[in-house]
């Protein structure tokens, strides 16, 4: 009996495994020097440099030629947990992330302009020590989706251009996850089943670690405009669609952590007092157990963004820039989660809602060439009250940025660009949502406060030839 029912509940105890991917809810702008020391807004007036293919893909090089700009985002982020009942303080434990972007345009004689971007425009890494009691819901999630998009803008006429292209996107998506004894079946006695718990095992007793990776391909395009309404007002706006990604093949692995905990006598299971729990359940680790490499299947979508700006350029030298986005972040209620071998397949409920942000940028222009860049940004979160877990804690979100552009030889130009993120902090939960739960009932699930910070260092180079 202990074979048939644990095989059935603890393949539910890693269903939760794949939310992370689609709950990221943290969509990196982080893309481009001069657009993150200018608040992001620069979609209305985009930076003068090949970054302007995801910023605006409408936008038109200012000079003919090419255009090349790369470098990379380095992200470190911080935060804790504080639990309610000890109020003891477990911090986080995620690796400093480095996020790379590059784009190529080139401006013909004519009215076009082609041009190829390789950006990240989401991505993740939530990671826990092996002290924190919610490892039972993510231990560590990882997400990394990379975007390829060959691009092509068009000048209709002296004040409008409008552009556009395919994006090609491929995902990874790493889960590791610890596994309770506690809640796991060990029999059935007269119908009525018997968890390890109830033999006297403590809640939060990790037996094993569940680890999930996998990989997709997927497509999506891009559309832009820009313009110049009066010699001193710019506008632009950009659509990057939803992009679906089908995780038809991942793997799905299990590892036994020791507990060293025996059976007391007279226990249920009719085993001798002194039995090693260790034993008793190292037979789903092999063979045809629960806890065996499978397959997995699901599905994850990568919201569209929406954003819209006007640009001043009225003072000398200077642009004030002022724009609105918009990510579709609703489209991510369920998450199926379909294993390929025994275990049953279950449907997750995130219920995200769609967010926007206000984004400020200006620039300054120097004599000598150089620039001065300053911004100012907020983004309302994702995810609902029922919905903050260890996966990703997410919440309200100001921005403030600074930064510059300096020439340094032969036309070359180097970006440099700091950002740090503020929230407030918010109220969270550590355990799983009950399948079939109510939002309510989710939510008084929180058993602690989650803070969140992040500090963002980028550098980028440009070059005109």
């Amino acid at each position: 009996m202990l074979h048939r029912v644990t095989r059935y509940s603890l393949a539910l105890a890693v269903f939760g495994l794949p939310a992370v991917a689609g709950a990221q809810a943290f969509g990196l702008n982080e893309i481009g020097s001069c657009a993150i020391a200018r608040g992001f807004a620069t979609t209305s007036a985009p930076c003068d440099d090949a970054s302007s293919i995801y910023w605006n893909p409408g936008a038109m090089p200012s000079k003919q030629g090419f255009s090349l700009y790369g470098g990379a985002a380095v992200i470190k982020i911080g935060g804790d947990f504080t639990q309610d009942t000890t109020f003891r303080v477990y911090p986080g434990d995620v690796p400093t992330a480095v996020v790379p972007h590059v784009f190529l345009n080139y401006r013909t004689a004519g009215k076009m302009a082609l041009g190829l971007g390789v950006y990240v425009p989401y991505g993740l890494t939530s990671q826990w020590p092996d002290s924190f009691p919610g490892r039972f819901a993510a231990k560590k999630a990882s997400l990394q989706t990379i975007y390829f998009q060959p691009n092509l803008a068009y000048q209709l006429n002296k004040n409008w251009s409008v552009g556009g292209g395919p994006i090609i996107g491929h995902s990874t998506v790493e889960l590791i996850q610890a596994v309770d004894l506690s809640s796991q079946v060990a029999t059935v006695v007269g119908g009525n089943p018997i968890t390890f718990g109830q033999l006297g095992i403590a809640k939060r007793t990790e037996f094993a670690r569940a680890s999930l990776k996998g990989s997709a391909m997927a497509y999506g395009f891009t559309l832009g405009l820009h313009g110049n309404i009066t010699p001193n007002w710019q506008m632009g706006a950009r659509l990057l669609s939803q992009v679906t990604f089908n995780y038809d093949n991942a793997d799905a692995t299990f590892s036994q952590t020791l507990t060293n905990l025996t059976l007391a006598a007279n226990n249920p299971l009719g085993a001798p007092a002194g039995t090693q729990v260790d034993a008793l359940v190292a037979g789903q680790f092999v063979g045809t157990g629960a806890l065996t490499p499978q397959k997995v299947q699901t599905q994850i979508q990568h919201p569209a963004q929406v954003q819209v700006g006007f640009a001043y350029t009225g003072f000398e030298r200077t642009t004030l820039s002022l724009d609105y986005s918009y990510v579709g972040w609703k489209s991510f209620q369920n998450l199926p989660v379909n294993f390929q071998g025994t275990a049953p397949s279950r449907v997750l409920v995130e219920e995200y809602n769609n967010t926007s942000g206000i984004r400020f940028g200006a620039e300054h222009k120097l004599l000598n060439g150089a620039a001065l860049r300053a911004g100012l940004a907020a983004n309302t979160s994702a995810a609902p009250d029922q919905t903050v877990t260890p996966l990703l804690p997410e919440q309200d979100r100001s921005f403030g940025m600074l930064g510059g552009g300096l020439p340094i030889m032969g036309g070359l130009t180097l970006d440099a660009a700091y950002a740090h993120v503020f929230t407030k902090g918010r109220r969270g939960r550590i355990d799983e949502r009950v399948p079939n739960s109510t939002d309510a009932q989710a939510i008084a699930l929180s058993s602690g406060f989650y803070s969140l910070n992040a500090n963002i260092f980028s550098l980028s180079l440009k070059a005109n030839f």
